[in-house]
């Protein structure tokens, strides 16, 4: 997608922006459309790592317009998903005009990356999270009553973990960057462990959408590793590029000098 100039007349700007944000939306709908018709499959998908854990391996909706429902939600749900590196993709290439040269070059890194981790989140959740999760989670309900599986209870749960814990692993971007432009300096990050470490445990308790503890534990677990790993590449950036002195933030950004090129 063309990149427009930097500066521009302010209607042209607007101009910009609709055509931005209609081609976000076109895409949306396209995509929803497109998942609507794989729902079945997305939602076999979904079921395969929990349906061990339900009796007979069934689910149940409840209404008759719950099987549309179910779809369209799943559909629209994973299309935004899906079209996430394209809206982020828009959303940037609207600012990049305005970013200089020597920025500009970490937009498609960064936006690569993101995606990475974020995907690499959501399958690691699948994988690892979602089925020693609800194995703890209907263990709980069938001590004391039997679990009625409803479709659409399940598959909300899930989806908003993959999605949490997808976002949880664009912890060492958002360090990463912070850090290198000194924005928070190396130094802060690291001398402040322990407030990190107790902030962390109260996002997860937050952000984990079945006030699940094992998941809980779990998801403050991997941030711990992620935050430490990412914590061990920014001091090796920042001191291949300036230094030990750069860990306190004496230095500039990770752009070297404010000067345009």
């Amino acid at each position: 997608m063309p990149i427009g100039p930097a500066r521009m007349p302010l209607l042209d700007h607007l101009g910009e922006l609709r055509r931005r944000l209609t081609i976000v939306v076109m895409t949306l709908v396209v995509m929803t459309l497109i998942m609507y018709l794989a729902a079945p499959v997305i939602i076999d998908l979904l079921t395969e790592p929990i349906a061990h854990l339900v009796r007979d391996g069934e689910f149940y909706i409840s209404s008759a317009l719950g099987g549309f429902s179910t779809r369209f939600s799943i559909a629209i749900k994973t299309a935004a998903v899906v079209c996430t590196p394209m809206i982020l993709w828009q959303l940037l290439a609207f600012f990049l005009p305005a970013l200089k040269p020597k920025e500009r070059r970490w937009v498609v890194p960064t936006l690569i990356l993101a995606t990475v981790l974020f995907f690499t989140g959501a399958i690691f959740c699948y994988f690892i999270i979602i089925p020693t999760g609800f194995e703890w989670l209907i263990g709980e309900t069938n001590s004391i009553a039997t679990a009625m599986p409803f479709l659409d209870d399940y598959l909300n749960i899930e989806i908003l973990l993959m999605v949490g814990f997808g976002i949880a692993f664009e912890l060492p971007l958002v360090v990463f960057y912070l850090a290198t432009f000194h924005i928070v300096p190396y130094a802060s990050f690291r001398g402040a462990w322990r407030y990190v470490y107790v902030v962390l445990i109260v996002v997860c308790a937050s952000v984990t959408p079945d006030a699940n503890p094992v998941t809980m534990l779990l998801m403050y677990a991997v941030m711990l590793v992620m935050y430490e790993l990412s914590l061990a590449v920014t001091r090796l950036v920042i001191v291949s590029r300036e230094g030990k002195k750069g860990l306190t933030g004496s230095r500039l950004g990770i752009f070297g000098d404010d000067d345009d090129e």
